[in-house]
Order: structure tokens, then sequence, then C-alpha cells
């Protein structure tokens, strides 16, 4: 018979080591989000004469709102560089549209490998034959600050590694709790945390859009996959390869959170479900090549990956801690919750430390208090992966675009 000293002893182990693991991705969070607050390293060093740019834009009907993105970046290119629009399986005038702007548009038909992989690789065959010295990756529906496409070529060249813009988005007007909180969210993944790799010297994740690629680099790969979160996926191979990406801090690319419930539910899931996949497949194969290659960085990428969705993150800590606090009130197990609060300040602080000195400006403090409401919307999103996760590319719908916001 298992006396109750036992199953004491055995609730406290299976407790303290679940924990334990999860307190090493809210250490790597903390870490990061901390040491985005450090001076910024000297980056970018200007290049006596600017790359030769190809600019490549994946197209699936874009005709609403591609015309004031493209016009945008018409403007910051020069004579010698080239945009290309990847008029991807498309039923209306984006391609037209597209040409109106002074885009070289190339026309995919191809509806049994959809997805914004197949696009960018056919749109790498076409420049083969005349490659330029960078090939940047720009969204559709995103607007590029200007300078950002000079900065991320120039630091392309300099490292001979892929580069990553600083990728943010615009909450609608009006905008709703929910969505103060996911432009929160995105500004803790895609400015804070890179910020502070960067200033920790260690590389960065691809996030989508806003990402550069020396030629001699990009041609090593091939991008025709249906992964629904391709970049990450290029991310961990190119990093293996020998080529980690780098962070481009002083630059932005803007996209928008869609306004319709269902088309911001829509993209969540396809970007948090190809997120946990991609850490199920990949960090054992980081961790793997980062042993055999012995290289710390592959180790940093690793530890980067392993945070999952904020808001997976929370959810997970709160349940965890509601088990560890009934086995501490009837079984006396207090080790697992004290580690547990610990970590539960750890996750405030980071929170805290980002908001305030990142989004303060546009955030407004209501935005924290929005968070609960944030997560229990995403509960159904994250059940699903546990019942079916998402596996194909679905296009979210778009909203119209203003060019003013570049």
């Amino acid at each position: 018979m298992i006396t109750s000293p036992t199953v004491a002893w055995l609730s406290q182990i299976v407790l303290l080591a679940i924990s334990l693991l999860l307190f090493i991705p809210i250490f790597v969070l903390l870490v990061e989000c901390l040491a985005a607050l450090l001076p910024v390293r000297k980056h970018w060093n200007k290049l006596s004469s600017r790359p030769k740019i190809a600019v490549l834009m994946p197209a699936h009907n874009e005709a609403l709102g591609i015309e004031p993105v493209l016009s945008n970046l018409v403007s910051q290119l020069q004579p010698t560089d080239r945009l290309i629009v990847i008029a991807d399986n498309c039923t209306d005038s984006t391609a037209a549209v597209a040409r109106n702007t002074g885009a070289t548009v190339i026309e995919r038909q191809d509806t049994d490998h959809r997805g914004k992989g197949y696009a960018l690789d056919y749109g790498l065959q076409f420049l083969a034959n005349d490659p330029p010295d960078v090939v940047i990756v720009v969204d559709a529906d995103c607007m590029v600050q200007s300078g950002t496409l000079d900065r991320i070529a120039e630091t392309a060249v300099v490292k001979n590694r892929p580069v990553q813009a600083v990728y943010l988005m615009e909450q609608p007007t009006p905008p709703k709790p929910k969505d103060t909180v996911s432009t929160l969210a995105f500004l803790v993944k895609n400015w804070v945390r890179p910020q502070g790799c960067f200033n920790l010297n260690l590389p960065g994740i691809l996030t989508g859009t806003g990402m550069a690629f020396p030629w001699s680099v990009i041609c090593q790969v091939s991008l025709a996959s249906g992964n629904i979160v391709e970049d990450m996926q290029l991310s961990m191979d190119l990093a293996i390869a020998g080529y980690p990406t780098a962070f481009c801090p002083g630059t932005k690319v803007l996209g928008l959170l869609p306004q319709q419930d269902q088309a911001a539910t829509t993209q969540r899931t396809r970007w948090e479900h190809g997120h946990l996949q991609t850490m199920r497949s990949q960090i054992p194969s980081l961790v793997k090549a980062a042993i055999q290659q012995k290289r710390f960085d592959l180790m940093a990428i690793a530890l980067d990956l392993s945070i999952p969705p904020l808001s997976l993150l929370v959810m997970l800590w709160a349940g965890i801690t509601f088990v560890a606090a009934m086995a501490c009130l009837i079984l006396q197990a207090w080790l697992p919750v004290m580690l547990l609060l610990l970590e539960g300040g750890m996750i405030l602080m980071a929170i805290l430390v980002a908001w305030w000195n990142f989004g303060r400006a546009d955030l407004p403090a209501r935005t924290l208090l929005a968070i609960p409401l944030y997560i229990l919307w995403k509960i159904p999103l994250y059940f699903a992966f546990l019942v079916k996760p998402q596996t194909k590319w679905v296009r979210t719908e778009r909203d119209a675009i203003d060019g003013s916001k570049s």
C-alpha cells in the first residue's frame, strides 16, 4: 500500500520536474526582454556602393490593397533594382493592378501546390538568369518604412547572412481589446525579443516579411513547400547550414491586423499552429546540430524557439500553478508552488519591461488588463491544435490598406 508521504514525495517530484521544464522558456523570455534595454550595438556599416536589389512579393488575390504597397516600394527603389510580383493562383485583377504600378508580374497557376513557399520558389527561378546581389521578400499587405530596404540589403551583404527587419502590426480602427493585446504580443515577439538577442550578439528568426537574403545564400535552398510558416522553417535550415538570421534594428515593416474576427482567427491559427509544429520538429534538430557542429548560436536559436506563443505560455503556467497549488494544499508539496510563483513574476516582469520601454507610447496601460480576455479567445485555437492541427496554407482575408502609413 502506498503511504501518504510516498504520494506527496512522488507528486512533488513530478510537479517540480514540470516546473523546471517550464522555467527554461520563461527564463529565456525574461533574459531577452531585459537584454533589449541594453545600449544598441553598432550594426551597420554603409557600403561604398548600394547592392542591386530584387524585391519579391508573393500575391494571391490581393487586388484590394496591393496598389499602395507597391507604390510605396517603387518610390524606394533605384533604376538597377527590380520589383517582381508573383501573382499566385489569382482569380482577381492582382496582376493588372501590379503592372499598372510599374512592377514586373509573373503569373503562376498550380492549384495542387499552393502557398507562399511555392510562390517564392517560382520567383527565385525567374531571377536565376540575371540574379541580384540581394533578394528582399515583402508581403502584399505590408508597408515598408523609408530606408528599410537599403539598410537590410546592405546588412545582408556585409554579414553574408539572412537579415530580418522589425515587423510590427498596426491596430485596426477602432481597435478591439484583443487587437491591442495582439499588437503587444507581436511587439514582444518581433521587436523586443529579437532586439535582446541582437544586443547579446545572438542570431534571430525570420518572421515572414521584410527579409533580405544574399543571392549566394538564398540560391542554396529550395523554398517550394506548403509549410504554413515557411519563414521559420527557412530560418532553421539556413542556420544549420551556417547562415543564421541577423536582426536589423532601426527598420520597420508594418502590417495591419485583420478587422474581421474570422480573418483574425484564421491568421492566428496559421501562425501559432505553425509555430508549435516548428518547435516540435526543429528544436531537436537544432540541439543535435549545435552539439555536432559545436555552435552555441544554434543552441541559442533552439532556446529562443522553445518560447511558445505568449498567451500559451501564460496558459501553461496558470494551469500548472493551479494543479501545484491543489497538491500543496492536499499533500503539502510546497517547492513546485514556490518555483511557479517565481516564474509567474518573471513572465509579468518580461511583459511589463517590454510594454513600458517599447509599447507604452502606442498601447495604453489598459492593454495589460485585456490580456486575460485575449487568452480566453485563444483557448479554442490551442484546443484545435491538439485535435486537428492546421497543416495547409490558408490565405487571410485582407482589409483595405492605407498608403499613408509608410
